[in-house]
C-alpha cells in the first residue's frame, strides 16, 4: 500500500481546523466554557475529531509501511515511536489523548469539563507536533 499524501492532508486540515476552534474557546475562559453547554460540546467534539484523525493519520502510515499491527488505539502512536516516527515522549503524550478519546466516547456521562478544558489549555500542543512530525515526515 503506497502512502497516501492527500488523505493525510485532508486529516491535518480537520486538525487545524478543529485546533483553530480549541484555541477561540480557550481563549474565552473556562469560566465561560464551563457555563455554556455548545461551547462545552464543540470543545469535546473539537477534541475528539482531532484526536481520531491523530489516530487515522497514524493507522494510514503504519498500514501503508507494512508494519505490525496496532493492538489499540494507543499502540498506533507506540508504532510510530518503535519506527522513529515519533520520538517517545510524543508517542506517550498521544497515547494518553488516546485514552482520553475513549472516556470521550464511552465514558461521557463521567467526563470532567474541567479536565476538557484544561486538555484542550495544555495538550493540544502534542497534537500541533504531531502535525509538525508528520509533514516533516511526508516531505
Amino acid at each position: 500500500m503506497k502512502l497516501d499524501e492527500f488523505l493525510i492532508n485532508l486529516r491535518i486540515d480537520v486538525i487545524e481546523r478543529n485546533l483553530k476552534e480549541i484555541e477561540l474557546i480557550i481563549n474565552e475562559g473556562e469560566e465561560n466554557f464551563l457555563k455554556n453547554y455548545r461551547t462545552i460540546l464543540a470543545g469535546k467534539h473539537a477534541l475528539l475529531e482531532s484526536i481520531e484523525a491523530c489516530i487515522d493519520i497514524s493507522n494510514h502510515i503504519n498500514a501503508s509501511m507494512g508494519l505490525r499491527r496496532p493492538e489499540d488505539y494507543k499502540d498506533v502512536f507506540a508504532i510510530l515511536q518503535e519506527n522513529n516516527i515519533i520520538a517517545k515522549p510524543l508517542s506517550e503524550k498521544l497515547q494518553d489523548m488516546a485514552g482520553f478519546r475513549n472516556l470521550l466516547v464511552h465514558f461521557y456521562a463521567k467526563v470532567d469539563n474541567r479536565k476538557v478544558f484544561s486538555i484542550m489549555q495544555k495538550d493540544t500542543k502534542d497534537i500541533s507536533e504531531f502535525v509538525k512530525k508528520i509533514l516533516k515526515y511526508i516531505t
